[in-house]
């Protein structure tokens, strides 16, 4: 069966297309910094592959662009979109609607649409991917796999807010959790690296960027809550706030609640303190010796090192931390800032383990290192995939 996967995220599309059961990568690309002059296009297959830098200013132009590599006379993969006999989206949020992975029917598109108002940078860029994808692939199946599944098994006492009894059991007001898929597959890819059932903090670092604190291979807390806007610092998302400040810009500074909301998801995190939303940006301006976006690296392992102990505490215990996405995969410097200063707690990175780049999950941390620290490539693409072909099976 091939399976084509479409992960949209706040600013960037990853694709892939896979035969199933065989787990066979037919082709596999992103659509990076989207709404920027800049943004980066590649396709690979196993003998070809393109790499562009193009304007692409929407995710339905670049969705557009997926399918015309796919289909490209010379490069692609596929002469005709019947191939193709499903796809999966990777889709944030399900609130308490779904919890499981689900076909997409009209009735499935008006609840991610409702819910975009929980995850306003998600699920509208996930709708597009859904209905441009109808479009182009018309015959195979559209198959939605939640970023909050995982994030079921949190006990109650992590995922109720102190709040009146009513918002929950009348408005289903509560943690939902997010980058679920991401945290299932690197924490299953932990467990089996380290041959046992373990308590594990897995750290997923991109432009969102979210904790979870990990027992026997379920989620019993992290750091993103009823939306994707809580917890660490993110590319344009504030992350923890005081509420009291929501109500002193409305109230005191005369701004209306669709202005806040703009602020603290579009206009806040690592931009709103540096003027830069990609953090390869921001460690290259910070090694230059700009000091705005030193101090935003630091406010963001600072933030991330606190909830390493926080977790800790929640796990009775910490066998290992694993780094995963963009950021937490590919920057030897944010993973040094995060780890300094944490040998106490049994943290310790060797510095020259730290510089390699690996494909496969790898050990990054001293001999002297009690707790583990892994860094292991994220693959929600077959994770989705693997769970679409399940569902279609049964």
């Amino acid at each position: 069966m091939k399976i084509l996967i479409i992960n949209s995220g706040s600013s960037s599309i990853k694709y892939q297309l896979m035969v199933m059961p065989t787990n066979e990568v037919i082709c596999t690309g992103m659509i990076d910094r989207i709404g920027l002059e800049t943004s980066n296009v590649t396709f690979k297959t196993a003998v070809d592959s393109i790499d562009e830098i193009i304007p692409i200013d929407s995710h339905k132009t670049g969705l557009q662009k997926v399918a015309e590599m796919l289909l490209d006379p010379e490069k692609g993969v596929i002469k005709s979109t019947s191939e193709i006999q499903a796809v999966g989206h990777r889709v944030v949020h399900g609130g308490s609607y779904f919890s499981d992975t689900t076909i997409i029917t009209e009735e499935v598109k008006d609840k991610i649409k409702e819910l975009s108002e929980l995850a306003p940078l998600h699920n509208p860029a996930h709708l597009v991917g859904i209905n441009v994808a109808e479009e182009i692939f018309s015959g195979a199946k559209q198959v939605a796999v939640f970023d909050t599944a995982f994030h079921q098994t949190i006990p109650v006492e992590a995922h109720k807010y102190a709040i009146p009894n009513f918002l929950l059991t009348e408005h289903k007001v509560r943690v939902y959790g997010f980058h679920g898929t991401s945290h299932k597959y690197v924490s299953e890819k932990a467990i089996n690296f380290l041959e046992k059932h373990s308590k594990i903090i897995t750290i997923h670092l991109g432009n969102g960027c979210s904790m979870t604190a990990v027992k026997d291979g379920k989620s019993i807390d992290t750091t993103m809550g009823f939306s994707p806007a809580n917890g660490l610092i993110m590319g344009t998302r504030a992350g923890d706030i005081d509420q009291s400040v929501i109500f002193y810009m409305v109230k005191n500074l005369g701004y209306s609640a669709e202005e806040v909301n703009s602020i603290l998801l579009k206009q806040s995190g690592m931009l709103g303190l540096t003027g830069y939303s990609d953090l390869r940006d921001i460690e290259s301006k910070a090694q230059e010796g700009n000091k705005d976006c030193e101090l935003a690296l630091l406010m963001n392992a600072y933030r991330i090192r606190k909830t390493i102990g926080a977790y800790a505490a929640a796990l009775n215990g910490l066998d290992a931390i694993v780094f995963t996405a963009g950021i937490g995969e590919n920057s030897s410097f944010m993973r040094n800032l995060i780890c300094t200063d944490m040998d106490f707690f049994g943290i310790e990175i060797d510095k020259e383990k730290n510089q390699i780049r690996s494909k496969e999950i790898r050990e990054i941390n001293t001999a002297n290192s009690t707790v583990k620290v892994l860094v292991a490539p994220t693959d929600e693409e077959y994770e989705i995939a693997n769970q679409v072909y399940l569902l279609l099976q049964n």
